[in-house]
């Protein structure tokens, strides 16, 4: 079943969602309008909290998850996915926080209590370590990720460009097929 509750806690789509039935929304995860989840992706909002803002794509065998609340950190840490954001394939997303209009490359790893600003691109197989703050604008790569330039006018673009194209795939789908239709 792609979608699931936990305990008490149900997964909100917005209108014109598309989501893989090969994908798993579990929880307390609450997706924007316009919004796709592709193949085999995994939102595990049990413990915490997984927000996704509007247009945003999350893509194929990408695992967000979140860390739970404690005493000596009584928010945990929840996954927030602001607008307009692309989640590339194969991607881990921890308990972190992305603005809008980023781009996260594939095979990226972003941890626990990292907070990503507006427009920002993470390169391919990049890893974001623990509670760092990065910069607008900028572009990040390696393991650990450091900035390595800021990003050019195109490149600030295509991060709109981006996320845009796949809400046209992902009303394709909506158009064609039954499964996930929202």
């Amino acid at each position: 079943m792609a979608i699931s509750n936990y305990l008490n806690t149900s997964p909100v789509l917005g209108d014109r969602v598309y989501w893989h039935s090969s994908c798993q929304i579990i929880g307390e995860v609450m997706i924007g309008d316009d919004c796709s989840i592709w193949c085999n992706t995994v939102l595990r909002g049990d413990v915490n909290r997984i927000v996704i803002g509007c247009g945003s794509n999350v893509q194929d065998l990408t695992m967000g998850h979140v860390s739970h609340k404690t005493p000596e950190k009584p928010e945990g840490s929840p996954l927030i996915i602001g607008d307009y954001v692309t989640v590339g394939h194969s991607v881990i997303l921890h308990g972190c926080t992305i603005g809008n209009e980023c781009l996260i490359g594939m095979g990226s790893i972003v941890m626990d209590d990292v907070v990503i600003p507006d427009r920002v691109m993470i390169g391919a197989g990049s890893l974001i370590s623990p509670g760092k703050t990065l910069e607008s604008g900028m572009l990040y790569m390696g393991r650990p990720a450091k900035a390595v330039r800021s990003l050019t006018e195109e490149e600030i673009a295509y991060l709109r460009y981006s996320a845009e194209h796949y809400m046209r795939v992902k009303d394709n789908y909506l158009s064609g097929s039954k499964a996930g239709d929202k």
